[in-house]
């Protein structure tokens, strides 16, 4: 008989919304500027070189192989952007804005704020967005090349090679972005951090798709789909259209990797899944919190409690975030696997009203044919 995990065993904490808790952890940077991470998993060698035994990995690779992009040329790096007029504008565009009314700040520090505060916030919710973002993608090169080593099929190893080039390309552009256009950087997130830990340091290779793919990749698909709608800025608008379309081929890979291979595990294996993807997700909902910025301002995690608390759309927003992870987790059968017990979870979380929705396997990006710049995204 399986015995149930609790929260404080899978996550830390008994209660998953407790936000005193999640601020408690902050992400730094190391000496040296170095993380090191035990890596435990065998690469394997594949002597079948059959090329489209799985037609759908080859068709992605195929589609792959045309949808390259150069970070260099492809992108008008000579565009120029005015952050602090960016953030002005952002703080006008209502309840997403990180400008609070009255009501939602008193009794608290930023209380006493003034506009060049509050324009400060802006600007440091960016720059720690984009850095984000960097470490995301540099997880996401290392996974990657972990695939390649790792899955035990050529067609798998065929595309992940594809997707390697396109984190570093990623890596590559929100970098620029970062010194070119922005004012400053961050360490890791400290939930990032510890969920690419995880990532990389299981020796499952199906845990490496299921946690960057699935999970981390999805969410990054929502975000940056998010980002591209409200930003007014041409530049971070076309760079993230370009990377959303790769994005959309790199959740497909792991959903048709992933529905094969969970056809074939117990009952007792699905259930692990299902708990990391659990913790991936309450690991991820937890960096939203954007704790290293107010550590820099120097604002009391008391204080940023009892204003997340109050703050009108957070909840609703970081739940949006994961409307392209549960109909993947549908799609692979992990919501209802082992007695649904995933399904519960994200139905606590205020999620499981996307399930539905279509899964990454049939997102148009990951369909289309040609790269985002002979398709001219914008």
């Amino acid at each position: 008989m399986e015995i149930e995990r609790t929260n404080l065993e899978l996550v830390g904490r008994e209660d998953v919304h407790d936000l005193a808790a999640v601020l408690g952890t902050v992400g730094h940077e190391e000496p040296g500027g170095r993380h090191l991470v035990e890596d435990p998993c065998p690469a394997e060698f594949t002597w079948d070189y059959e090329k489209g035994a799985r037609p759908r990995l080859d068709r992605l690779y195929e589609k792959a192989k045309a949808a390259q992009w150069n970070a260099r040329t492809d992108l008008d790096w000579e565009t120029a952007v005015d952050q602090e007029r960016l953030v002005v504008l952002s703080q006008m565009a209502g309840p997403g804005s990180l400008r609070w009314s009255p009501q939602d700040v008193a009794g608290t520090v930023l209380e006493r704020w003034g506009d060049e505060e509050w324009l400060r916030l802006g600007m440091e919710n960016q720059n720690w967005m984009l850095s984000q973002f960097l470490h995301g993608e540099q997880g996401a090169l290392l996974c990657t090349a972990k695939i390649v080593e790792t899955v035990p099929w050529i067609d798998a190893k065929y595309y992940a090679a594809t997707q390697v080039m396109d984190e570093a390309r990623h890596v590559e552009v929100f970098s620029r972005y970062l010194d070119e256009k922005l004012s400053g950087h961050y360490p890791i997130n400290a939930h990032l951090g510890l969920l690419l830990d995880d990532i990389i340091g299981d020796r499952r290779w199906d845990m490496t798709y299921l946690g960057m793919q699935i999970m981390v990749e999805g969410l990054a698909l929502a975000a940056f789909g998010f980002i591209h709608s409200m930003t007014q800025e041409p530049l971070l608008k076309q760079l993230l259209r370009y990377v959303m379309a790769d994005e959309a081929r790199h959740v497909a890979f792991g959903v048709l990797s992933l529905q094969e291979h969970y056809a074939q595990l117990t009952d007792a294996e699905l259930r692990e899944r299902q708990e990391f993807a659990f913790e991936a997700a309450v690991r991820m909902k937890d960096r939203m919190l954007m704790q290293e910025v107010w550590e820099r301002l120097e604002v009391p995690a008391e204080d940023v409690v009892t204003v997340m608390s109050r703050a009108p759309g957070r909840d609703e927003f970081q739940v949006l975030l994961f409307s392209k992870i549960v109909p993947n987790l549908k799609k692979l059968g992990l919501l209802d696997a082992a007695g649904g017990w995933l399904r519960e979870k994200f139905a606590e979380m205020g999620a499981i009203g996307f399930e539905d929705l279509a899964d990454a396997a049939q997102e148009a990006d990951a369909e289309a044919d040609g790269s985002p710049a002979a398709r001219n995204l914008a």
